[in-house]
């Protein structure tokens, strides 16, 4: 019965995808990798709240979906689900952000990025930062293939996805993948949902063991408390979260906003008086939506 409903499982994350184009990040060997153990599968379990989480990532992905013909704006979307650095919600924060995102006529690329392992990485606490690099890479040098401005391409993050986001959005002249042509790795913009900013006081424990370990060292904490790296050249940035957000504390959006004020970059936050952690599209606590909130802030920065 197990070997049935594993199998069930597998055919509905398929037919999620179905018909989306999926590409690799990586030709050949994947830099800074070593060889996976037999054991190390990727597994994609439907939980009983109906989220897929995602797991074992040790091939790199992204997964593209296209707005319909002639609705397409330019603009494009890096999406880097949440899961604590441990799994990825890849249907909740992913699939379904990626179809909404094509109603407005962006296409988007959702990043299956891997899973900090020692078992599968030399270093681990970079591989998911050398994943959103390359995706970043191969969005705005292939960008006339998908009909994307390479002007108008941001990155998006939940939770510990927002991490890796708001990572790249401070870190992007740390360049850790091959790019022979000197491609510009800076999202045009940045769209950060609960996101993990900080690996100081108001962390959330987990996302930090699992991608720097339980023993960090002081400069680890500080490269990846990413409050500390915003500039004047930080892209601008959306920010939503919860007051009410028991994981991830709500003053990881209010440090990182308060960053972009003081270096004059644009920024809009969003706080809900509720809504808890990890809501996806759908604060169910207010009739608000805020991802049309998004939507209006892209307009009037002329993203679309």
């Amino acid at each position: 019965m197990k070997h049935y409903i594993a199998l069930f499982m597998v055919i509905c994350l398929f037919n999620t995808v179905k018909g989306q184009e999926v590409i690799k990040l990586y030709k050949g060997i994947i830099p800074g990798s070593k060889p996976a153990p037999s054991d190390y599968k990727e597994e994609s379990p439907l939980g009983e709240d109906k989220i897929t989480r995602t797991s074992k990532v040790s091939e790199p992905t992204m997964i593209v979906y296209q707005p319909e013909k002639g609705k397409a704006t330019g603009a494009a979307v890096i999406i880097c689900p949440g899961g604590g650095y441990g799994i990825l919600a890849i249907d909740h924060e992913g699939f379904n952000i990626a179809k909404r995102f094509n109603e407005y006529g962006v296409t988007a690329f959702v990043l299956k990025y891997r899973l900090p392992s020692d078992a599968i990485m030399v270093d681990k606490s970079f591989g998911p930062l050398m994943d959103a690099e390359q995706a970043m890479y191969l969005v705005r040098k292939d960008a006339a293939k998908w009909g994307v401005d390479p002007k108008k391409i941001g990155i998006m993050g939940f939770s510990a996805g927002g991490h890796l986001a708001s990572t790249l959005t401070v870190h992007y002249n740390d360049v850790k993948i091959e790019n022979k042509e000197k491609i510009s790795l800076r999202p045009d913009f940045s769209i950060l949902a609960y996101p993990v900013i900080t690996f100081g006081k108001y962390t959330h424990g987990g996302s930090m063991a699992n991608l720097i370990g339980p023993n960090p060292t002081d400069a680890q904490k500080e490269y990846f408390s990413n409050e500390k790296h915003v500039t004047a050249d930080t892209p601008p940035t959306f920010l939503v979260h919860a007051n009410d957000d028991g994981a991830v504390p709500v003053q990881n959006s209010m440090d990182f906003n308060a960053a972009l004020v003081e270096h004059k970059v644009k920024g809009e936050m969003h706080i809900y008086q509720a809504g808890g952690h990890g809501f996806g599209l759908n604060n169910k606590t207010t009739t608000d939506d805020w991802f049309e909130r998004l939507h209006n802030w892209m307009k009037s920065n002329k993203f679309l």
